[in-house]
Order: C-alpha cells, then sequence, then structure tokens
C-alpha cells in the first residue's frame, strides 16, 4: 500500500485513484502533445529568427519592469492587508476584493477597463493627453501596466501570507527599544519576508511573461513594441504552427522552473 513520507498508510479509499489517474492525464496529456510537436531538428534555428527574438526580449523586459512596480505597489499593499485585521469588515472584505479580482476577471475584461481609464478619451487619460502629452495604449509602458494589473495579485497575496507568518514579537522588542517603524520594517520584517517575497516576485514575473488577454486588449499588437511571447505564439500559430510550438515550449520551460523554484513556498505542507 501507498505511504507518505512518515511511513503512514496513504488511506486514499481505491474508488478514487482512476477519476484521479483520469485528471493526471487531463493535465499532462496536451503538455506532452505539445513537446512531441517540438520540430527538434530545427529548434535553434526557429529561436535565432528575428522576430522570435524581438518578442521573447520584449517580454522580458516588460515582465521584468512590471514584476519591479508590483514590488514597490504590492509589498506596501500586503503590508496593509496583514495589518487590517482590526478594521471594520466591510472596508477589509472590499479591500481584499479589490486586490484579488484581477485573479478570477477574465483578462480581455481587464484589458478592457485599463482602456477605459487610460485610453486617450478615458477617465484619467484624456487627462493625461491633453495636459502632459502622454498616450499610454499601444505602447511599451501600456505593456507593462496590463501585465502588473494581472500579476500583482499573486505577490500580494504572497507576502502577505509571509507577513502573517512573520513572528511580530520581533518587531514588538525592537520598537520597545525606540526603533521607528521605517526602521522596524528595513532592518527586521523585510529579512523575516524576503522568501516570502522572493515567491511572490517569481510567480509575478511568469504571470507578468505569459499574459495575453489584457495585453493585446489594451497595448495591442505592433511587432517590436507590443508583440510579447503569447501574442506572438498565437499569430505564429496561423501562419508558421513550427514557430508556435517553440515559443509555447519555451514559455512551458519557465513555468516549470517557477514551480520548481517555488516548492514548498508557494503551497506550504506540499512537496513533491
Amino acid at each position: 500500500m501507498p505511504a507518505d513520507r512518515d511511513g503512514r498508510p496513504s488511506g486514499v479509499p481505491w474508488v478514487l485513484w482512476a477519476p484521479a489517474a483520469i485528471a493526471v492525464a487531463f493535465l499532462a496529456l496536451p503538455l506532452v502533445a505539445l513537446v512531441s510537436r517540438v520540430p527538434w531538428p530545427d529548434l535553434l534555428e526557429i529561436l535565432a529568427a528575428p522576430e522570435i527574438g524581438t518578442s521573447l526580449s520584449l517580454s522580458l523586459v516588460s515582465a521584468s519592469l512590471a514584476t519591479a512596480a508590483s514590488l514597490v505597489l504590492g509589498i506596501p499593499l500586503a503590508w496593509v492587508l496583514a495589518r487590517s485585521g482590526a478594521w471594520p469588515v466591510v472596508p477589509r472584505r472590499l479591500l481584499r476584493a479589490i486586490v484579488t479580482v484581477p485573479l478570477v476577471l477574465p483578462p480581455v475584461v481587464g484589458g478592457i477597463a485599463l482602456l477605459l481609464l487610460l485610453g486617450r478619451r478615458g477617465a484619467l487619460g484624456q487627462y493625461l493627453d491633453s495636459w502632459f502629452d502622454i498616450q499610454l495604449p499601444f505602447t511599451l509602458p501600456a505593456v507593462v501596466i496590463a501585465q502588473a494589473f494581472v500579476a500583482m495579485p499573486f505577490l500580494v497575496l504572497s507576502v502577505e501570507g509571509a507577513l502573517r507568518g512573520a513572528d511580530r514579537r520581533f518587531e514588538d522588542a525592537a520598537s520597545t527599544l525606540g526603533a521607528s517603524p521605517w526602521l522596524i520594517f528595513r532592518r527586521i520584517t523585510l529579512p523575516l519576508i524576503a522568501p516570502g517575497v522572493a515567491a511572490g516576485a517569481v510567480l509575478c514575473f511568469a504571470r507578468a511573461l505569459g499574459e495575453f488577454g489584457a495585453t493585446i486588449t489594451f497595448a495591442g499588437n505592433f511587432p517590436g513594441v507590443t508583440q510579447t511571447m503569447p501574442i506572438s505564439a498565437y499569430l505564429a500559430l496561423q501562419t508558421n504552427p513550427e514557430a508556435a510550438y517553440v515559443i509555447s515550449l519555451v514559455l512551458l520551460i519557465v513555468s516549470i522552473g517557477v514551480l520548481v523554484s517555488l516548492r514548498d513556498r508557494w503551497v506550504s505542507g506540499v512537496s513533491a
């Protein structure tokens, strides 16, 4: 009988093994099909194509900028969420709903919302255009904004979990000794939650790298400007399927790398 790592019987009823196996096949077989169709002899040649290199570099740059923006804005937001236990119920739940809604919102809807806010005729975009001559849609900053919109909640939730799990007695002791809140945050809290911040940043980067719907809606599809790897894969599937398979393989490898790096951190108590 299968046993867990403590030597105890797994206790999984035999009737659950069949649907569990079907579920594993349902999740794994599409990826196996993708890998099996990759033109391995021509892999390096396809990856060296200028258009793929451009979309790859654009995706890496935009995802890195989106992750950096999420770190700057997301860590303070996670702090507020973690310390909101004494708030009234309504504002606390409303704030959490605002943070988590991009996780379940269709990305295209997020792109439309960004367009209505920051477009040339948007609620805020019209003033950016008329007062500062700033037009965000269909530019690289639009790609970064769209990616940060969908990816930041992953970082916020990860950091919030780390903050809730941190031992606050160290902060209390430092406060008793006269340390300022900012000094306590830099010298005590931030080192304590560093693993959670790192896990959230990696997850945020991976989500930003794979973003498609909000990006193509808000930033469009301009080669060399806003055409990221997921958009490039979608377009290549219609004209050059082998290139689409190779781009998809690169994104798959990045995703697997993220999961390996997050082992035992994102989901506590789960191990491979």
